[in-house]
């Protein structure tokens, strides 16, 4: 599936914008794993709104964000070690995701993203010798 482009690695070099993308993509961890017919991602996304992730697909890219809603409110933190704020994750997919066929589910906190292989893709096994 992937070669994770995050937007900190987009983003401009140095200075504060920099320190904010990277801010921002460490808000939103992900865990994938492969099955026999799909990649699986899971974006650990506590107290946030369904309606206010927004997923693309361009080319071969994925890309996932995540914008509060306005007058979210912003307590006066005593101690804070997650954010519910906004994010923008990107990853590259392999050509063996069918694109067309991706669908995302949010429940209990995390946004579970399914990205089915090519059927052609999914079948195909071989085993490759060690020289």
């Amino acid at each position: 599936m992937y070669n994770n482009q995050s937007c900190a690695a987009k983003g401009e070099q140095g200075g504060r914008n920099r320190h904010l993308l990277y801010r921002s993509m460490q808000r939103a961890a992900v865990n994938v794993y492969k099955t026999e017919n799909s990649f699986e991602m899971l974006l650990f996304a506590p107290g946030r709104i369904k309606e206010n992730f927004k997923l693309s697909v361009s080319g071969q890219e994925l890309t996932i964000s995540y914008t509060p809603p306005e007058g979210f409110p912003r307590p006066e933190w005593i101690m804070r070690e997650y954010s519910r704020g906004g994010f923008v994750r990107s990853f590259g997919l392999d050509d063996a995701v069918d694109t067309a066929a991706i669908s995302a589910r949010y429940a209990d906190g995390v946004l579970q993203v399914s990205m089915p292989l090519k059927a052609d893709v999914a079948k195909e096994k071989r085993e490759i010798g060690v020289a």
